[in-house]
């Protein structure tokens, strides 16, 4: 029986006067889903019979709530567990005025510098290293323009192994999935942007085995007519990681491993600290925007090894 407890609401429930009628159905869809992701998550934990962390306690999310002197607020969402070495499902709705400075840098934002955004963002890092690390986060952000983004992507400790090219292969197909049911170019399209993204340059390797990224959905449309169709893709988007991620750590968490796997896994987890301080949006958006430090850095993995 799962016991989460009702997550605190983030700040105020009331948005601002100039919020985008979908800003409020969209945070509550964002805040559902992470509900349901914290309950499929702490199901796992529960789930956990044999292997060296058998013994350890059962892992529980606990919520901390933050708000932002701009406007709005969030809620982390953070568990240590024996399945979870770390886990955060994060939600937030913050508004307020973009910097000048950053103003050039958000479409819409030169014209009138208010903003809203509202999204849920996810990163998991394993205590087993056969089970693969993975992201996730979808977001509707509007200035003078709306938009919806996201995506999630896979990091398997071992990218060649088969294991790991079976575990992406679910995990694609379930992104295919949803992404078919709205457009036929979606996956292929999504699928290349999120490899090209969440690649490490300066190393010249991808960070993991992909999944989808996508952004600006309604960005460029005329009065935003096309806004339910992306918030209905964005939400399949959600169902689908929901299904096959959750699936695909209940598939490997009894797997013996190694202490040489750990000691890669640790190595590994470094190309993750090493892109999202480096290239990820979110992270850089967060941190120019007045967001909650503890929350934007809360992908940061609890043990990492770099040499």
């Amino acid at each position: 029986m799962n016991d989460t407890p009702k997550a605190p609401q983030a700040a105020a429930s009331s948005l601002p006067e100039h919020a985008h009628p979908l800003a409020q159905p969209a945070r509550q869809w964002f805040e559902s889903l992470r509900d349901r992701l914290c309950a499929a998550f702490e199901s796992l934990e529960d789930q956990l019979a044999s292997g060296p962390h058998a013994a350890m306690p059962v892992g529980r999310f606990e919520r901390k709530r933050w708000d932002r002197p701009g406007g709005g607020g969030g809620v982390m969402s953070v568990m240590r567990g024996r399945v979870f070495e770390k886990v955060g499902v994060n939600v937030s709705t913050v508004w307020g005025e973009f910097t000048p400075e950053f103003r050039k840098q958000i479409p819409g934002a030169e014209e009138d510098p208010r903003f809203l955004a509202t999204g849920v963002s996810l990163v998991a890092h394993m205590r087993s290293p056969r089970v693969p690390a993975a992201h996730f986060n979808t977001r509707f952000i509007s200035t003078t323009r709306s938009w919806f983004g996201g995506g999630g992507d896979i990091t398997p400790m071992k990218l060649e192994a088969p294991e790991s090219q079976e575990d992406a292969a679910r995990f694609h197909a379930g992104f295919k999935a949803a992404c078919d049911r709205h457009d036929a170019d979606y996956y292929p399209r999504f699928k290349k942007w999120c490899d090209e993204y969440f690649f490490l340059p300066h190393r010249n390797e991808p960070r993991g085995l992909g999944g989808i990224f996508y952004d600006w959905l309604g960005r460029d449309e005329p009065g935003g007519e096309r806004l339910d169709e992306h918030f209905a893709f964005t939400r399949d988007v959600g169902e689908a990681f929901l299904s096959t991620y959750p699936a695909i750590i209940a598939r490997r968490m009894h797997e013996p491993w190694t202490e040489a796997e750990r000691e890669h896994q640790l190595h590994r987890r470094g190309r993750y600290v090493e892109f999202n301080l480096l290239h990820d949006r979110g992270t850089l958006f967060g941190l120019r925007t007045g967001g909650n430090v503890e929350a934007i850095l809360m992908s940061m993995p609890p043990e990492v090894k770099w040499g």
